[in-house]
């Protein structure tokens, strides 16, 4: 499909995968081993799988792809939350990963939204009107 390097959603999303990985790399003790681990690994869940959804031959599996991507951003910021209320992370770094978490997913919205409209109206126009420009 494209290039992820040059999605703005990829790029939004590896930071919060490289901010999460940081924070959750501060987490102290082993009972919160866990939560490190389900942190990073849903963080690390949300870039991967526009990757994959990249590589994909058509939109309906590229959709699919991004669908999996949006549901790991509410799982992360379950997590997130999660480790604030257990005292793990600081409040100011649960702040700013919630609002990053909430502006990949707002930006997936958004490109889950355009690729429905546009396999609509491919899938809802005459032949002849997809041809003609």
């Amino acid at each position: 499909m494209a290039d992820f390097k040059k999605l703005k959603v990829w790029q939004k999303a590896h930071l919060l995968a490289m901010d999460v990985h940081r924070v959750a790399g501060q987490i102290r003790g082993v009972k919160y081993a866990s939560l490190r681990s389900q942190m990073t690994r849903a963080a690390m869940s949300v870039p991967t799988n526009i990757v994959e959804g990249c590589g994909q031959q058509s939109t309906r599996e590229y959709s699919r792809f991004l669908r999996i991507a949006l549901n790991s951003t509410t799982e992360l910021e379950y997590h997130i939350v999660a480790a604030r209320d257990l005292a793990a992370v600081r409040a100011s770094d649960s702040l700013t990963l919630i609002s990053q978490v909430i502006e990949v997913r707002k930006m997936l919205y958004g490109l889950l939204r355009y690729l429905k409209s546009r396999s609509e109206d491919d899938i809802g126009a005459p032949p002849e009107a997809t041809t003609q420009a």
